[in-house]
């Protein structure tokens, strides 16, 4: 378990959401993976997946039954972050608010430190 400086929290409605493609997938192993990678518009981008392995650097949080899995690299960028799934008018999408992030795009996709 990461130290408690390091947790990224799931809100409730993105483990209702990563729940329901776990049914549609037919993988109740399924987990979300939240990765950060260099590039977008802001200098890192974050990347979603679903994902049934683990990985021995991964970090694992969890609500609801709802498994999170973040790699160590990533971790460093994402502690304190909060994963939350919104529907509006832009759309249905996962959204991370990150308070590492110096600053982000209009997107919200990417970010900076």
């Amino acid at each position: 378990m990461p130290s408690p400086d390091r947790i990224v929290n799931l809100t409730p409605s993105a483990a209702r959401r990563v729940a329901q493609l776990r049914t549609s997938e037919g993988n109740e192993k399924l987990m979300l993976r939240l990765s950060i990678s260099g590039g977008g518009c802001a200098g890192f981008q974050y990347g979603f997946s679903l994902d049934d392995n683990l990985l021995d650097d991964d970090a694992v949080f969890e609500r609801d039954g709802v498994k999170l899995v973040i790699d160590g690299t990533s971790l460093d960028l994402l502690a304190g972050a909060e994963v939350d799934f919104v529907e509006d008018l832009g759309g249905a999408y996962f959204k991370v608010a990150n308070p590492n992030a110096s600053s982000s795009c209009g997107c919200g996709s990417s970010f900076s430190v």
